[in-house]
This record gives C-alpha cells, sequence and structure tokens, in this order.
C-alpha cells in the first residue's frame, strides 16, 4: 500500500485508527483512496525463502513501525477502483507490480527484530510479547500476514491475520481474568463511533461473553429490514469460528482488555446497534475501537440486570422486543440469583 502523495508523519495517519476515528466516514474513505495497492502473484509458502523479490522487501517493509519511502512501477496503468470490506480498511486503486524498490532503511523496534528472527517461538507467544511490548495490533498483523511470524511460516490474507491476531491476544488476557475475583456489582457502558453504537453491560459472574450485533434499515448490509443476530461463549471459551465473523472477536478483545486493566471478571453482554449513519463499511477496527471508545466514560451502576436492561434499552433505536427474545445468556442472569447473594 504505497502513498504517492503523501509521506512521514501524513502517511502514518493513514492506518491509525486514533487518527480515523476523529474524520468521518467520507473523510476515512477519501484518505484511504490515496493508498495505491501494488499486486502481484506469490507462492504462500515461500515466506521463510522468498523466490520473489517482492516478498523480500515487502517483509522488509512490515518491520517498520512507520512508513517507508518506497518507489513502484506498474506494468500498465492502475485501475482506480476503491474496494470495500466489512474487516479490511477501505483500499484504493491497484494495478500489476513491475518493479519496486526501497529507498530508506525501515526503522524497526527491537522487540520485533528480536521475533522476526526467533523460528523456535509459536506465533501465539510471539504475539503475546509484541502485545506486551506495546507493539499496535496493526503493526503485528502486518507482520503475521507477511509470514514474519511462528514456526510454520507462510502468508495469510490480510483478513484472516487481523482476527487471528484479536482471537489470540483475547485468549491470552482471558488466562488471566479467569483467576480474577468476580465483579461487585453491575456496570454498563456506552460509546458511539461512525453509527457504530455500543451497550455493554458487565454482570458479576465468571467470565462469559456475549454479542449481539443489530443492523438497522438502510445500513451498509442490512438492506430495508432490521437484521439481528448474535453469538456467544462460556467459561470454557469459544471453539467454533464465530457466526459474526471478525467483529465477535475484535468486540470481544476490547472487552478483555478493560477487565484485565482492572483485574476483575465479569458476564459481559454487549449490543452492537449499526444505524443508518454507518452508510460504508470501514473495517472490523471500528467495532475494536468503538469498544474502546465506550470504555473511556465512566460507567453506571446498577443493583440488577434488570435496571441495566431497562437503561441501555433508553439509548438504543431497536426495541428490546426485538433483539431481547435473541439473547442466549440472558434469560438465566436476569433472575437466577448465585450463592453469594444469599450471604
Amino acid at each position: 500500500m504505497i502513498p504517492p502523495e503523501l509521506g512521514g508523519e501524513e502517511a502514518i495517519l493513514l492506518e491509525d485508527p486514533k487518527a480515523l476515528l476523529k474524520m468521518n466516514i467520507q473523510d476515512v474513505i477519501s484518505s484511504r483512496s490515496q493508498l495505491v495497492r501494488a499486486n502481484t502473484d506469490i507462492n504462500v509458502k515461500n515466506a521463510r525463502s522468498p523466490d520473489n523479490q517482492l516478498i523480500e522487501k515487502s517483509q522488509e517493509l512490515a518491520l517498520s513501525k512507520k512508513p517507508v519511502d518506497t518507489e513502484a512501477w506498474f506494468n500498465k496503468p492502475i485501475s482506480n477502483k476503491l474496494k470495500f470490506d466489512n474487516v479490511l480498511t477501505p483500499m484504493g486503486p491497484s494495478g500489476d507490480l513491475k518493479k519496486f524498490d526501497i529507498t530508506e532503511n525501515p526503522t524497526v523496534p527491537k522487540k520485533v527484530d528480536y521475533l522476526v528472527y526467533d523460528d523456535e517461538a509459536l506465533a501465539k507467544d510471539a504475539i503475546s510479547e509484541l502485545w506486551d511490548a506495546n507493539i499496535p495490533a496493526e503493526h503485528i498483523t502486518r507482520l503475521l500476514s507477511i509470514g514474519l511470524l511462528g514456526q510454520e511460516r507462510k502468508l495469510v490474507p490480510t483478513r484472516w491475520s487481523i482476527t487471528a491476531v484479536d482471537d489470540m491476544l483475547g485468549k491470552d488476557l482471558l488466562k488471566g481474568i479467569r483467576d480474577y475475583q468476580q465483579l461487585s456489582e453491575v456496570m454498563v457502558f456506552s460509546g458511539a463511533v461512525f453509527g457504530n453504537h455500543f451497550e455493554i453491560v458487565f454482570i458479576p459472574r465468571i467470565f462469559s461473553f456475549e454479542l449481539m450485533e443489530v443492523w438497522m434499515p438502510r445500513t451498509v448490509w442490512s438492506g430495508g429490514d432490521t437484521w439481528i443476530a448474535a453469538d456467544h461463549e462460556d467459561f470454557v471459551g469459544k471453539k467454533k469460528y464465530s457466526s459474526l465473523a471478525g467483529g465477535y472477536y475484535a468486540a470481544r478483545l476490547g472487552a478483555l482488555e478493560y477487565l484485565h486493566s482492572i483485574r476483575r471478571q465479569a458476564t459481559i453482554f454487549m449490543v452492537r446497534e449499526i444505524r443508518p449513519e454507518y452508510w460504508a463499511p470501514l473495517g472490523v477496527w471500528v467495532v475494536r475501537e468503538g469498544v474502546r471508545e465506550a470504555f473511556s466514560h465512566e460507567p453506571e451502576r446498577f443493583e440488577s440486570v434488570e435496571q441495566a436492561l431497562a437503561d441501555i434499552s433508553t439509548r438504543l433505536k431497536t426495541s428490546s422486543s426485538e433483539w431481547l427474545p435473541k439473547a442466549s445468556l440472558l434469560p438465566n442472569l436476569r433472575f437466577q440469583r448465585t450463592l453469594d447473594s444469599f450471604f
């Protein structure tokens, strides 16, 4: 992804979620459309021993924590067509690559340099170490996608690597969270980005998680009707791939980050209401950052789950009679009392 007209700090902003959050949807699309995709055919199994110079140079670029000056030549004029996806950030025009050169040295964090050359470390362990070293998820995703992490290295589609990183980081956080004490009260967090409204209920129980997505009419994928779907996991964790795709793992990661920060565990019920303002898909990072944005506010506290659900219903535009019956975790939690509540 090459920004022909930008460099330095300006280029960094094109993939920085914090910077993109300050824009509106049109500005995000406009900014990302400045990136040119350089395409070529590559054997995905040749990540360790590149037979194509582009792999080696792309791997060198992926190491850097900031954009690197590059030069690219194409076989024919580039196709001026935007690409949208529910996982990937919008991408600009593309072309068939003829030649590619790097004109400056990448700036590589020490931890990245160390783990990339450690071919004995498992990918999940390398990702955990990078995260603990404050390497951004976007950087980790690039490293995994271009085949620079793990023992059996190969190229991975970017959309797969995004979800894999979110999933592995979430599972790593859960190892500690399952041993934390439970919350002592019901808490509700609210937030919104780009027409994605989040209501998050924390319930004093052992860990479990449920995400409900409510796509209102005239949003990206819903057409003229409201579309509602949910997925969940219990204390043991999730075994099969989520029916909500990458958004499930991005939302879970944001919630687990908060639990880890307060050293507590809880049952989490989350509603993501996608409103008509979200008229173009911007990628799964919107979910991750939207959940984080909700946790940047002080929570409301309640004595019961029923009170919390009544509260979030006042801010959701979709009636609770439409989404509440589809919840899997709530029926027992609303009326069942734990042994602790009797003492």
